[in-house]
């Protein structure tokens, strides 16, 4: 168990803390622009998912690219789709729930209740990615055993 998590924190820590940047950025900026709250919690949410699986599917990309030339072969739209296929795989299920309902609700509440916009936001991230990686966790150890 203590080689998946080291597995799992390779994997998602690295796109974790650009999320969180990219969260912190989108919402600050889009509150100071149009002071609606609705507004701030949609752009955190997808402003999170555009560091948080830009990174992801860059780092997969990268790695496929390696095993191409260490068999001697070139990285093709094949290879481009297959990555794909594997990102939705692996967060499609978990990823409809959280940025539909659960994160942008959560990144709504959380600055109100809290009474902070920054420290509201990172608490609905932390609390949001709690139901997020246990389908994603689940669905990334399955596609590693059924995809490879």
């Amino acid at each position: 168990m203590k080689q998946k998590v080291k597995e799992w924190l390779q994997r998602y820590l690295p796109a974790e803390i650009l999320s969180i940047i990219f969260t912190l950025i989108s919402t600050w900026l889009v509150f100071e622009w149009t002071h609606n709250a609705i507004t701030t919690a949609l752009a955190g949410t997808w402003g999170g998912n555009i560091g948080y699986f830009g990174y992801i599917l860059v780092s997969d990309i990268l790695n496929s690219i390696n095993k191409c030339k260490n068999n001697n072969q070139k990285y093709s739209w094949i290879n481009l789709w297959i990555n794909i296929k594997a990102l939705v795989i692996e967060f499609g299920v978990a990823e409809l729930v959280d940025s539909l309902l659960i994160r942008p609700a959560l990144m709504y509440y959380f600055p109100i209740w809290l009474g902070n916009l920054s420290l509201g936001v990172i608490a609905a991230k932390l609390a949001a990615d709690v139901t997020f990686y246990i389908p994603a966790i689940i669905s990334y150890e399955l596609g590693k055993k059924y995809m490879n």
